[in-house]
């Protein structure tokens, strides 16, 4: 394979796509096509099969989505399920037509059993329901993954997929009621002391336990395993068809959390929980064995990684004012 191949990152200015790109940036790569929305609509398979057949770029990183907290997924689940499917089956599809050497799938770990054995192993798929909440997107994630491994079957691709923890970092979605729980806290947390609120109010019982990744380790991860060889990569990966998770390997509880973000934003208030609101999965811990035998380790840890993103939501309330 080339050194410098032509490399297309679907996504680029989301939290995931735009830490791909950075780290791309870093390890010397200049190649690199990206496009907006508004220049390439992924839902459009006929936009799609243009861009690919006039670029025809090398390796993907499929890294676009429509993504959201529990209220996200709650109050647009047709749009969910709808724009997921479509991006996978459009990218994935043309990427085969194209003959790009090398895609990676970006899943999530909703893809898991709601009561999933914990730590979740990748051979946890399709084992049990679904988390209700996150059902339409999972739904939508499980389609690509199975697309990957179809092609991959039927074709000889070399289609990868990674299926992360939850994710929190710059570039994150802050919006208050459809982000996910770190940035949802932080904006929650920051409003609270610049209004000096004597008590902030967190979503459910504060007992489910979650694990963080922040985004640059998804980044770094992703571009490891497309490093890999193919023999390497098999060799690890083919049991579970090409499947392999990313985690932090350690998990809090969401109060644990809220406390983190907290001191963090150094607010000096109460923390309470609202009871009326869903908790989601009770916990969600990766096995991330496979990826650390492929010689990969994060390295940012969680007061780290909080900062970061705290730092990165200060930018943009400045920017805005």
């Amino acid at each position: 394979m080339s050194e410098h191949p032509k490399i297309y990152i679907a996504g680029h200015q989301g939290m995931v796509g735009s830490a791909i790109f950075a780290a791309l940036r870093r390890q010397g790569q200049t190649n690199i096509l990206v496009r907006t929305h508004a220049e390439l609509d992924l839902s459009n398979q006929a936009a799609v099969h243009a861009f690919f057949a006039s670029d025809k770029p090398d390796q993907v990183y499929l890294a676009a989505a429509r993504v959201g907290g529990i209220q996200a997924d709650t109050a647009f689940p047709a749009e969910f399920i709808y724009q997921n499917l479509m991006i996978a089956a459009n990218v994935i599809h043309e990427a085969w037509r194209a003959r790009v050497s090398r895609l990676l799938f970006l899943a999530s770990s909703c893809i898991y059993p709601r009561r999933a054995r914990q730590p979740m192993r990748e051979e946890a798929l399709l084992t049990g329901t679904l988390a209700s909440t996150t059902e339409p997107y999972a739904i939508a994630k499980i389609a690509g993954i199975k697309l990957c491994e179809s092609y991959n079957r039927q074709y000889d691709c070399d289609y990868r997929i990674l299926i992360p923890t939850n994710l929190y970092g710059p570039g994150d979605n802050y919006h208050p009621e459809y982000s996910h729980v770190v940035p949802a806290l932080i904006g929650r947390f920051h409003a609270a002391k610049v209004g000096k609120a004597p008590v902030v109010t967190v979503w459910g019982t504060g007992s489910p336990r979650r694990e963080f990744l922040h985004v640059s380790d998804l980044a770094s991860a992703s571009v490891h395993v497309m490093n890999l060889d193919k023999a390497t990569y098999d060799a690890h990966a083919q049991a579970v068809q090409g499947r392999i998770n990313v985690g932090y390997g350690e998990d809090i509880t969401i109060r644990e959390l809220a406390e983190a973000v907290a001191e963090t934003v150094a607010y000096q208030g109460a923390i309470e929980f609202d009871l009326s609101r869903p908790d989601g999965t009770p916990r969600k811990l990766m096995d991330s064995s496979r990826i650390a035998a492929l010689g990969w380790r994060p390295t940012v840890c969680l007061k780290d990684g909080l900062a970061t993103a705290y730092r990165d939501f200060v930018d943009r309330v400045s920017s805005r004012a």
